[in-house]
């Protein structure tokens, strides 16, 4: 069997690994890839939101499932074309994808169906938004409405600061941003839950947390992920039990009454409030980083899981009681500017751990940076706190000037 995968990061690297150990693929592409993850595929070059090219592509390797990875190759509508062509693809339509691509699609989504999020109002004027911001109070949270890569969304703590982010959003348009979603900030423990959907049929994966913040202690600017770990010990099963009974399943079930039935995975970026836990966001797709600590975990045949949820067929989900950490190695400067094309050497030094690679190229057979989340590597052991001390332990070997890391990822996991 084929699969190809859409996608060049870490994800999509942790992916092709995991197919890699299906007995039943034999072939595996990436579009379009990245150097560091050839020793399990062959990387493709076309460009993830080209659509007809990989249409194309599929046809001519009688690719047996596509996996998309990549948020904006589903907005671009890579599922409805592939379905179009008969080709067996896994992932949300364009519309359905909404969940993820459109803030304020999916908070009215919530609005309307009565899943526990923030409160909140959309605003597309600067002056309207910023007296909203200054009526409402500080901390609050400014998100853009579209996609944003992980940094659509700022928390703001004084008027400086929300001038600041309105100004880039609503007038100087970053992000290509045109309409902004302002919400209360939520107190509490951040998880991610996802889980395999079809319809109202939701399956959901064992917990991940992920640390948005650039810096340790969570300080800085928040970025795509800077780490991940699973279990999360600090979210008890009651606690996954009501997010399911609330929130998930409430908005599988949603999608469906709307006439965009949801299939692939639902991603849901979830807090534990002092009233229960609320949604922060969705995406319609695998978490990045938190896959890449996931897949080790799971004990499941990939390719196999997934055929089987396109069938229709009840899936039961197998998960390793080891722990993973996976620690992001990114550039200097991310998010904002950063330098690539800076040598990495001694990654062969590394032992008992896994290397994903999000941003790398290779140049006279030297890897190099090639983005702002470079590495993710990973460790398995018994504890978390073991596979903290054996992922930090390894990292030390990388020799590279230009990248940096949390040293925090995976503390105080009680």
């Amino acid at each position: 069997m084929k699969v190809l995968i859409i996608g060049s990061g870490g994800r999509e690297h942790a992916l092709a690994w995991k197919f890699s150990q299906s007995k039943d693929v034999h072939e595996i592409y990436v579009a379009p890839g990245n150097c560091g993850m050839q020793d399990v595929c062959q990387c493709v070059d076309i460009k993830a939101t080209e659509i007809k090219k990989l249409v194309d592509f599929a046809k001519s390797k009688a690719i047996d499932l596509t996996v998309v990875g990549l948020e904006q190759a589903l907005e671009s509508g890579i599922v409805d074309a592939f379905k179009e062509a008969n080709l067996r693809i896994i992932g949300p339509t364009k519309e359905a994808a909404l969940i993820e691509t459109s803030k304020y699609y999916a908070k009215e989504l919530m609005k309307k169906y009565n899943i526990p999020t923030a409160s909140y109002q959309t605003f597309t004027d600067y002056e309207e938004a910023l007296h909203y911001v200054k009526t409402k109070g500080y901390p609050i949270v400014i998100k853009v409405d579209n996609l944003a890569a992980g940094k659509g969304v700022t928390i703001v703590n004084n008027e400086e600061e929300a001038v600041k982010t309105l100004d880039e959003t609503l007038r100087k348009h970053k992000f290509d941003c045109k309409k902004v979603v302002i919400e209360e900030f939520l107190e509490g423990i951040e998880f991610s839950l996802m889980a395999f959907v079809k319809g109202d049929k939701v399956y959901p994966l064992e917990l991940a947390k992920d640390h948005k913040r650039a810096f340790d202690h969570d300080l800085g600017p928040n970025t795509g992920g800077m780490g991940a770990f699973s279990p999360v010990g600090q979210i008890p099963k009651h606690i996954i039990d009501e997010a399911m009974e609330k929130i998930m399943i409430p908005c599988a079930k949603a999608l469906v009454e709307e006439k965009r039935p949801f299939e692939g995975i639902l991603y849901g970026g979830l807090i534990l409030t002092k009233t229960g836990p609320k949604v922060i966001e969705f995406n319609a797709r695998f978490g990045d980083p938190e896959i890449e600590v996931l897949l080790p975990r799971l004990k499941n045949d990939l390719f196999v899981l997934i055929n089987d949820l396109l069938d229709g067929k009840p899936i039961t989900l197998n998960w390793d009681d080891k722990s993973t950490i996976g620690v992001v190695l990114a550039s200097k400067g991310y998010p904002v500017k950063y330098e690539k094309g800076v040598p990495i050497k001694n990654l062969k030094q590394l032992k008992d751990v896994t290397i994903f690679h999000m941003g790398t190229t290779i140049e006279e057979n030297i890897i190099k940076t090639n983005g702002g989340r470079v590495l993710i590597v990973v460790s398995k052991e018994e504890s978390i706190d073991k596979a903290r001390e054996k992922v930090y332990e390894e990292i030390k070997k990388i020799d590279c000037e230009n990248l940096f890391y949390r040293n925090d990822i995976g503390k105080n996991n009680k």
